[in-house]
């Protein structure tokens, strides 16, 4: 059972990772958006109100992407999880895991709660918006 928890840990570690990402990226676009809807107001500029929908798409794809990437450790890690302690090979490939609707970074990007983060988070910005304009 040795090798297989050694494995184990290999994923666990590297979910640790992009959960980690995740929680930065979030943390850098309200930052982001903050700053620019800042300037927005010192400079009564209304561009940078516009530009702050840049970092919001970005962001929003790069969470993605990091979501797609963990929920194929996840999958991965179940998969290792069942293995026989003679079949680990502490392999770390996720492309089978890849098809799967949710694992894929369509299906991470339209979550729902990255849709709700993002959303609610561009809701905010739009009344923002319209209250400064």
């Amino acid at each position: 059972m040795e090798r297989k928890y050694k494995h184990l840990d290999f994923l666990q570690a590297a979910i640790g990772r992009m959960a980690g990402n995740l929680f930065l990226l979030k943390g850098w676009s309200i930052t982001l958006i903050a700053a620019l809807f800042a300037l927005s107001a010192k400079d009564s500029n209304k561009l940078y109100v516009v530009l702050a929908y840049y970092p919001l798409f970005v962001f929003w794809v790069l969470d993605g992407y990091f979501l797609a990437q963990e929920r194929r450790f996840r999958a991965l890690y179940d998969y290792v999880r069942t293995l026989p302690e003679d079949k680990i090979d502490f392999s770390m490939d996720t492309r089978p895991f890849a098809q799967d609707y949710p694992n894929t970074w369509l299906g991470s990007l339209l979550s729902r709660t990255l849709l709700i983060y993002y959303g609610s988070l561009a809701l905010v910005m739009l009344l923002m918006m319209l209250a400064l304009g």
